[in-house]
């Protein structure tokens, strides 16, 4: 039989009831049993004491304990007056001397039934008589061993003339005090079980209630699996399952958004390829045709396609490498500015063939950080092309460099034109342009600020663009420093 989470979590909780009822009811009954043995050592000590005056009045009156040496039957006598019984017309006499042969009383006619004394705790068994000299009158000498809390002395006239030892109970004896410990051991386990039954009860209805969530987190899971991305799970609390139904919820959410983004890259990347195969295939049936003839501007042209067509390509490729964290890194520690101004230095000649004029604001000292040389050189090649692209000759392109106590910021932000404000956070999706600014003609693919995007996430770097006070496009790096 296969257990559900409900099931198991039914009887876990049914066990540790069990276990700690159990456990209750057994304390209790041992606490019951020797309770009502120290209840009854108490009740035996105030009796110790009534006899221990009884014995004084007795010595009083005769001056010894003698006739008490080794005959119980006097001080049965003292022992009955310490509960006296009602009496009928038809006295039941002594049950000592019934048993010593006097039986002709026990046929004696009554209306009431016969009742014979009896010592259920066996008081008279477990007790001692010793007079002043230290002589054991009545009971065994185990018995005057008694604990000094069972001893009481016999007082005439301020002098101690003999004392009482009275032997532990141990164990309930008579039926009357083992029915009462059994009734209520009984009770006890009726009500444990009980509570056991409603324990168990709660706890079935505790685990469906708790695990209804689940129920929707399931379907939702399984439509999620079919490619149902839409599908949302209802949130019913706000504890931990709520928690998981918002979790499953968001990545829905992101499976489905990666879904649409994909089959948009998908339509994006198919366009874009369209473009240029259409031209190359163009000006080759053009050239077949004679319409157009074989001269190196048309050779140029061609290849100009192809390098475009070839760069869209690998930069399709590297996107994807990137997403599925196939890029090779190696990482090390490294000079940023030392990066910074090798970079600069091997576009000065191409930023000033575009027209732009170069400002950088460097710190003087040193600031490094853990990364792969050549993907950052990449970064910051990628962003120099698209200032020389897209800046306006002449122009001013300015590279900068601030370090907080933890990271690192690289801004490169050129002057006009600018990128209007809703599209500074487009322009890192993929195959996004700018109209116009930011258009096909410039020979871009629109994936490179992705793949800036991509790397610097690697480095557990971030990328943001902003306005420029120079008129143009801010674009910040921020990178972790290590010492």
């Amino acid at each position: 039989m296969r257990l559900t989470i409900a099931k198991k979590i039914a009887v876990t909780i049914t066990t540790v009831v069990m276990l700690s009822i159990g456990t209750m009811a057994w304390i209790t009954s041992q606490n019951l049993k020797r309770g009502f043995i120290s209840y009854l050592g108490e009740v035996e000590q105030q009796d110790l004491k009534k006899l221990s005056q009884l014995l004084a009045e007795d010595y009083r009156r005769v001056g010894n304990f003698d006739r008490f040496y080794h005959d119980r039957e006097g001080l049965q006598e003292l022992l009955e007056q310490l509960h006296p019984r009602p009496s009928n017309n038809n006295n039941v006499n002594n049950p000592l001397s019934i048993a010593a042969g006097d039986q002709s009383q026990l046929t004696r006619p009554s209306t009431l039934p016969q009742r014979i004394h009896t010592d259920p705790m066996g008081f008279a068994q477990r007790l001692a008589l010793i007079d002043a000299h230290g002589k054991i009158l009545i009971g065994s000498p185990d018995t005057a061993d008694a604990p000094d809390d069972n001893r009481q002395n016999i007082i005439v006239d301020k002098q101690v003339v003999g004392s009482l030892r009275l032997a532990p109970l141990q164990n309930i004896s008579n039926t009357s005090g083992l029915d009462f410990v059994r009734i209520q051991i009984q009770q006890t386990i009726w009500l444990a079980i009980g509570l056991v039954l409603i324990a168990l009860i709660l706890s079935i209805y505790l685990a469906r209630h708790l695990l209804r969530p689940l129920k929707s987190l399931h379907k939702v899971a399984k439509r999620i699996a079919k490619g149902q991305f839409q599908a949302r799970a209802e949130v019913l609390n706000q504890d931990e399952l709520g928690e998981l139904s918002k979790d499953i919820n968001s990545m829905a959410k992101s499976l489905q958004q990666n879904q649409l983004q994909r089959r948009q890259m998908l339509a994006d990347i198919s366009h874009e390829l369209r473009t240029p195969l259409t031209v190359i295939l163009g000006e080759i049936e053009a050239l077949i045709d004679g319409v157009r003839k074989s001269t190196p501007e048309a050779m140029a042209s061609l290849h100009a396609e192809v390098i475009h067509l070839n760069k869209l390509v690998d930069d399709v490729r590297q996107l994807t490498l990137a997403d599925a964290g196939d890029l090779r890194y190696e990482f090390a520690r490294i000079d940023i500015t030392s990066l910074l101004r090798s970079v600069l230095q091997r576009y000065t000649l191409r930023l000033q063939k575009a027209g732009l004029a170069i400002q950088t604001d460097f710190p003087p000292e040193s600031a490094f950080v853990r990364a792969d040389a050549g993907r950052l050189t990449q970064v910051i090649s990628n962003l120099l092309e698209n200032s020389i692209r897209y800046t306006d000759n002449p122009g001013t392109l300015l590279c900068s460099m601030t370090t907080s106590r933890n990271f690192v910021d690289i801004s490169i932000e050129d002057s006009a034109p600018g990128v209007p404000a809703h599209a500074h956070t487009l322009l890192f999706d993929r195959l996004y342009r700018v109209d116009l600014a930011r258009s096909r003609a410039h020979g871009g693919s629109g994936l490179g600020l992705s793949i800036c995007k991509a790397l610097l996430s690697a480095h557990d770097g971030d990328i943001d663009a902003m306005p420029s006070l120079l008129g143009g496009l801010k674009v910040l790096i921020r990178l972790p420093l290590i010492k």
